[in-house]
């Protein structure tokens, strides 16, 4: 540690960084634009003016800017200075200039980062009368708008979007004075990742398109720490509610897993809250017609049904439901007639995941992704199945350039200068994959191939590392140079990291991952990995357990199983339709969902779940990292979390469940109990009863209205807060305003400080750990040291009339939930069949045309698209769009003869 000295109080820093991280760190408001966290100093704005002084003896001083600062031991600095504080303010005055002052009418306003700085420097007056400069907004697509008018050049969004996240359609044209960011012509901004910019942006440049669609300001949301319910990342986020309608979703910091930023499937996807689809009222299907039911009638026709038949009711749980909501339908069934509502070819990868994860080789945080100095990433099409991984990944890219600008005695937050230091270089990135990828531009080399090609050379290079794991026979004279570069480098790394994943739905690619990261660690090396799964909560489901789901066709086949309960599940996208249709032909079925899907529509039965906005529950990431989302608001009508309406029909059979019936905290302990590899779920977040100086958490800001005026169209008297069992926040605005426990931190807010840039004060070092350590609790530690996995597949031959199914996941429309949201809708493709041009030009198909696939006995059909790095006797599909569900991983593709071009 060094100590520095800022207006006379001395202070104990970290050396190697900069003044406004270390002023800031230490509660120190000091103005910035420019700088970011995560993107390092430029010096663009000149905002963050401090005196810097030689010694003690320095009187005098001189201007320098706080982000350009390096710090040593026994640096002088004054932020309090007045003239310091008069060139802040008028470095403001003049970025203000040309802002057109309109507040009021700004999407951005009340936690605008200008507004706040504003403030900040005592710029207060506007003395400039002549004409502004103007500017054309352009349509960037459904999830942002652009107004250029307010940018003040800070060159924050193009350093993100180019720089940060790799997109290439966001540039900055500038001429003179006069500097323009967006794209070249109007159009959809490509990047995933664009959300971002709604948040980067420190005025109101890029704003949420959806969020104007039903507008509220920030103090008028009611919000709840809570989940990313889309993949399996486990992004922590912040919903904000108005008049029980989800407004948007903004990012919760969460320094080990998404640190500053989300996808933008994560951000827009939460729309299907809102959607038409959603299911609000309990249902019954009689004599073909739907008719509604009153809690009493349910009660009762579900007691007719399940009380004294328990032993011919199965249960079939899902891995997009909570765990609480899992446990309660495998406590109300029982464990040998409760089902894990996986395909069987899911579960089974969901099941080696664990037993991986399990294993010598710890799961890496994404903060250690961003740190791993080589990759290499096997099987798994990373942008499109965890987009918030492979924005770490490309930050990983970087560690060769920060080594290299190091050893020029450049730091690593001199983001310019590294950039100018160290040019392009990159670490070792190795990427096998069925096809492209949008991180194909970080490689160093690449390889496509079928799944089993690509887990044969990953065996290879597993040997190359450490001669005890089998060794590949037959393989190509080329690929043997090939392994040998990539082991040496993988053994040359300090942090090797290897990513694989379920994607690709092949077993021996996950198996030859972990043998590489095994054979690293044997060689000495601290590796890590990294393995992505489908679904919110698939390895919580998997850890709790369950038979497989064609097992319970079985059931239902032989009348074993007479009445079926489906939680949370559209089995159509697990099965085959005449499997699905089987297993939903049983005398009864019970269904309890968020949105009408075709099992729903076939359940006699309907019961509305509530979804993560509306519930809480606890969710595990593909890290393994079990973490609690809240509820967001309260509804009027009889939505209600699954696991209360298990508890409605566990007291209808008879067998009422007191974990159930009594609170969230009883259920999570009992399942804790019942599961030992879940045992410290109830870790993830302090319980019901915690109370912070005696009271709860508020949902709603200080600043939030309306509590007695939102039913004034009803009554004038002011209504009681909803009462909320199941955790410490309120619904209310009254309640502890100090900073809770980092699980429970409902929003960003600090005096002065009403934007995201809050955030700031709720970490122990800004860029850091929140204050107390970042949300969550890992159920992985690792274990012993495991013996290889040694059968290894043969290498794929290619045949002529049969194409190899290969699924293409795509991050905008693979999701079940999130294409339900208009922004992402908007964004999602149509179906199509992916063929390499060689075997196109073989079948005398060509791009564009529509052709006629016959896939698992169906028949679809489908506009082809020429991918050149689709595997030879290869085809790709893309998962979950139009009826491109319930696929087998092992099915054939047949192309009639007769195109339908």
């Amino acid at each position: 540690m060094i100590t520095i000295t800022i207006d006379g109080k001395t202070y104990q820093v970290e050396p190697g960084g900069n003044l406004l991280q270390a002023a800031l760190s230490r509660g120190i408001d000091l103005p910035y634009f420019c700088w970011h966290p995560a993107l390092g100093s430029v010096g663009a704005c000149r905002q963050c003016a401090v005196k810097q002084y030689r010694d003690e003896n320095d009187r005098r001083g001189r201007i320098a800017m706080a982000c350009m600062t390096p710090l040593a031991d026994g640096a002088r600095f004054s932020v309090d200075d007045p003239e310091a504080a008069a060139f802040r303010k008028s470095v403001i005055e003049w970025l203000m200039v040309n802002h057109p002052h309109d507040c009021p009418v700004c999407d951005e306003g009340g936690e605008c980062h200008l507004q706040d700085v504003t403030l900040m420097s005592g710029h207060v007056y506007r003395r400039y009368r002549f004409e502004k400069r103007t500017y054309r907004n352009q349509d960037l697509g459904p999830c942002l708008t652009h107004e250029m008018n307010r940018c003040i050049a800070c060159y924050r969004c193009v350093r993100f979007y180019q720089d940060y996240a790799g997109g290439d359609d966001l540039q900055a044209f500038a001429s003179r004075n006069r500097v323009y960011f967006g794209r070249f012509t109007d159009g959809t901004l490509q990047s995933e990742f664009s959300g971002n910019l709604a948040e980067i942006c420190p005025t109101g440049v890029f704003t949420d398109k959806t969020l104007r669609r039903h507008y509220a300001r920030k103090w008028d949301l009611q919000t709840a720490p809570s989940i990313c319910v889309h993949c399996g990342v486990g992004c922590n986020t912040t919903p904000g509610e108005r008049y029980a309608l989800l407004r948007r979703i903004v990012n919760r910091y969460n320094g080990e897993v998404n640190g500053y930023f989300l996808c933008d499937r994560g951000r827009f996807g939460y729309e299907f809250v809102n959607s038409e689809q959603r299911l609000l009222q309990p249902t019954v299907l009689s004599n073909g017609h739907t008719q509604p039911l009153t809690r009493a009638e349910l009660a009762d026709q579900l007691s007719r049904i399940l009380a004294g038949r328990m032993k011919r009711v199965i249960g079939i749980g899902s891995p997009r439901a909570s765990l609480e909501s899992n446990f309660a339908l495998r406590e109300l069934v029982g464990a040998e007639r409760f089902f894990a509502g996986f395909a069987p070819h899911e579960q089974r990868l969901a099941e080696l995941v664990i037993e991986i994860l399990d294993g010598p080789v710890p799961a890496a945080t994404l903060r250690q992704v961003e740190e791993a100095d080589a990759v290499l990433i096997l099987g798994e099409d990373v942008s499109n199945t965890a987009p918030r991984l492979a924005l770490a990944l490309r930050q990983a890219a970087r560690q060769a350039a920060y080594r290299a600008a190091e050893a020029l005695d450049v730091p690593r937050w001199q983001d310019a200068s590294v950039r100018d230091a160290a040019g392009d270089q990159r670490s070792p990135f190795f990427l096998f994959t069925t096809a492209a990828t949008r991180l194909d531009d970080l490689v160093t080399e690449t390889f496509h191939g079928a799944p089993e090609n690509l887990a044969r050379l990953g065996h290879a290079i597993a040997h190359q590392i450490d001669r005890d794991a089998p060794d590949v026979e037959g393989l190509a004279t080329r690929s043997v140079g090939f392994v040998r570069q990539v082991a040496a480098a993988l053994v040359a790394a300090r942090r090797p990291l290897i990513v694989s994943g379920t994607g690709c739905s092949s077993e021996p690619v996950l198996k030859a991952a972990a043998n590489i990261a095994w054979a690293l660690q044997a060689a000495g090396t601290d590796a890590r990995l990294a393995l992505v799964t489908p679904e919110c909560n698939s390895v919580g489901a998997a850890l709790l357990g369950g038979r497989f789901l064609d097992e319970a066709v079985e059931a239902v086949q032989s009348g074993a199983a007479s009445t079926v309960i489906v939680l949370e599940n559209d089995l159509f996208r697990r099965l085959s339709p005449d499997a699905a249709r089987t297993l939903l032909s049983a005398e009864q079925v019970i269904a309890i969902d968020h949105l009408h899907q075709p099992t729903l529509e076939a359940a006699g039965y309907r019961l509305p779940a509530a979804t993560f906005a509306e519930g809480d529950g606890t969710l595990v990431s593909s890290e393994g990292r079990a973490q609690r989302f809240f509820q967001v608001f309260t509804r009027d009508d009889p939505v209600q979390e699954s696991w209360r309406w298990l508890a409605l029909c566990a007291a209808a059979a008879g067998r009422p469940q007191p974990a159930v019936e009594a609170n969230l905290d009883a259920l999570t302990e009992a399942c804790a109990k019942a599961v030992p590899a879940l045992r410290r779920i109830t870790e993830a977040a302090p319980g019901a009863g915690f109370r912070q100086v005696g009271q709860r958490i508020p949902r709603q800001p200080h600043r939030y209205s309306g509590r007695t005026a939102q039913l004034a169209d009803r009554t004038v008297h002011e209504a009681p807060p909803p009462d909320d069992p199941d955790s410490p926040l309120a619904f209310s605005m009254e309640g502890y305003r100090g900073q809770p426990p980092s699980p429970l931190i409902p929003h960003f807010w600090a005096p002065r400080w009403n934007s995201q840039q809050a955030v700031n004060k709720f970490q122990s070092e800004v860029g850091g750990p929140l204050a107390g350590g970042d949300p969550g609790v890992r159920l992985f530690e690792p274990g012993p040291r495991r013996p290889y996995y040694t059968r290894i597949p043969e290498a794929f031959k290619a045949d002529r009339q049969r194409l190899r199914l290969l699924p293409i996941h795509e991050v905008f429309g693979s999701d079940e939930l999130s294409r339900q949201a208009p922004a992402v809708a908007g964004r999602t493709p149509r179906p199509y069949l992916a063929l390499n041009s060689k075997d196109a030009a073989l079948r005398h198909k060509a791009d564009g045309a529509v052709v006629s696939a016959e896939i698992d006995g169906r028949t679809f059909e489908l506009t082809l698209r020429l991918l050149d790095s689709m595997p030879r006797g290869c085809a790709g599909v893309p998962v979950g769009l139009g009826d491109l569900v319930g696929l087998p991983p092992d099915a054939t593709v047949t192309l009639s003869n007769s195109g339908l071009q």
